[in-house]
């Protein structure tokens, strides 16, 4: 099973895609974990369905949300929409050098909203009793093929097991993966 990949280039996409608000649309998608209209998306959120709407036509632009699927409902034209779900990569490239310090405190600002996001899922799992969180931040040496290839592998894992839900055992866990090359250039 290969991961499909969706590159973000240009400033706009990297501001519609890094947008908090934006990003809670597409996580109740993700929960929904079926396709599904603004109206639903809207209810679950107690957010007003315009407002969402607008903020899913701006997703859709950019290929996050994609229109599956229209009903006739009552003479409506009910849209249901299924969300991205593969890797998201950001192409700093292909940037005008005059834009590249609003880009990356565009990436600066998406990457604190991830961080907080699943600190805040972290801390409500410890809270339980029993704590159901698990934690760990190794230093490993690898080369670069195989941190690539360990970013592959846990984006695999993954999504094989996104809409597993076939063992009734299975319940929903949150996962946050980062893997970054330690610029200290010594061997600590």
């Amino acid at each position: 099973m290969h991961m499909e990949i969706k590159e973000l280039k240009t400033l706009e996409e990297i501001r519609i895609y890094s947008d908090p608000y934006r990003m809670q649309i597409m996580n109740e998608f993700q929960r929904l974990n079926r396709p599904a209209t603004i109206k639903e998306v809207a209810d679950a959120m107690r957010e007003v369905p315009a407002k969402v709407y607008y903020h899913a036509k701006k997703l859709e632009s950019i290929g996050l949300l994609q229109l599956v699927d229209t009903k006739l409902i009552n003479g409506i034209t009910a849209k249901y929409y299924k969300p991205f779900k593969g890797q998201i990569n950001i192409k700093k490239s292909e940037l005008d050098e005059t834009i590249v310090q609003v880009f990356q405190s565009e990436t600066e600002k998406l990457l604190s909203h991830l961080y907080d996001e699943s600190k805040q899922h972290f801390l409500k799992a410890s809270r339980l009793a029993p704590p159901s969180a698990h934690l760990t931040s190794p230093s490993v040496f690898l080369t670069k093929e195989k941190a690539e290839e360990l970013f592959q592998w846990v984006n695999e894992f993954c999504e094989q097991h996104q809409d597993d839900k076939k063992s009734p055992e299975a319940e929903r866990y949150e996962i946050f993966f980062t893997i970054a090359k330690n610029s200290d250039s010594s061997k600590k």
